[in-house]
């Protein structure tokens, strides 16, 4: 998806309409023809190169908000738990506040359901390259390389979520969409990063890291900020429910966040720091304490 390619660089229009646009498509034309022999000398130098990993487990919804992670298929030993958060948002009728807990089958159903986690990276040789450049005093390419692998990276994390839906997972074996399609979202399924608005505890990559071994299959190591590295990274979960979407889950209040910290068998000031974009109050100003 070129589009985001050029709003780094301050070119807000679609892509291809970007190319001719009244005001900046010449700068646009410039832009791909420049970006486009970048990737080509990624090809023929192999100065950048890409890994991932994926997988595909046994789980289960519990207690409204949790997914349960099992060892195998006899659902007897929990691996481990993905504890949710419940949006917040106050919808007009019957809309209802979502979970991505909602999109899995619940333990006390009839359905044995699956998760997938993935984490794929574009970046590997990124960081050598981009300190040439800076020695040669050259931000531009510097610049460029870091965009390409931010978008090489997006684009390896939907070829992969095609690869799991339509070969490994099966469940879209049929799925014939054209880039547009790709780029529009029109496939059943959804892939919610730790970080993001449905999904806003970074903390969740180290589930993610654990189940995959993701330093060693895929080469992409976890800060202590748990900030990716190489940074074009893109990791998260999969789910397969035909009504999956993504939300925010918008601001917390104090109970939830408390009953998060339970859940999770953390600290209030963690989980305060984890979910701090989140809070719908001020740290410390209220009078509940958490309750072990």
């Amino acid at each position: 998806d070129w589009t985001p390619f050029f709003s780094t660089w301050g070119l807000r229009a679609k892509y291809p309409r970007v190319l001719d646009h009244e005001q900046y498509g010449e700068q646009a034309r410039q832009l791909f023809s420049d970006a486009q022999s970048m990737l080509r000398s990624f090809i023929d130098s192999g100065s950048i190169r890409a890994s991932g990993v994926f997988g595909l487990f046994p789980a289960n919804s519990v207690e409204a908000d949790d997914i349960e992670i099992y060892s195998d298929e006899n659902r007897e030993d929990i691996r481990t738990k993905v504890v949710g958060l419940r949006q917040q948002t106050v919808h007009l009728g019957d809309r209802p506040n979502l979970s991505l807990a909602d999109f899995i089958a619940p333990r006390d159903s009839a359905t044995n359901d699956t998760i997938g986690a993935f984490a794929v990276t574009a970046g590997i040789g990124l960081d050598k390259l981009v300190e040439t450049f800076e020695q040669e005093q050259d931000i531009y390419s510097s610049m460029m390389a870091k965009a390409l692998t931010d978008r090489l990276a997006e684009a390896f994390a939907e070829y992969l979520h095609q690869q799991v839906r339509k070969n490994h997972w099966g469940y879209a074996s049929d799925e014939r969409l054209d880039n547009t399609g790709l780029i529009e979202e029109q496939y059943r399924g959804i892939r919610p990063a730790p970080g993001y608005p449905a999904n806003p505890d970074h903390g969740q990559k180290e589930l993610i890291w654990e189940l995959l071994n993701v330093e060693q299959a895929a080469q992409i190591r976890l800060t202590e900020t748990l900030a990716m590295l190489p940074a074009a990274s893109v990791s998260g979960w999969y789910f397969s429910h035909p009504e999956a979407q993504y939300f925010g889950v918008g601001k917390i209040n104090q109970d939830q966040l408390l009953d998060y910290a339970d859940r999770l068998d953390i600290s209030r000031d963690t989980a305060e720091t984890r979910l701090a974009s989140n809070l719908g109050y001020v740290p410390g100003s209220g009078a509940q304490k958490r309750v072990a």
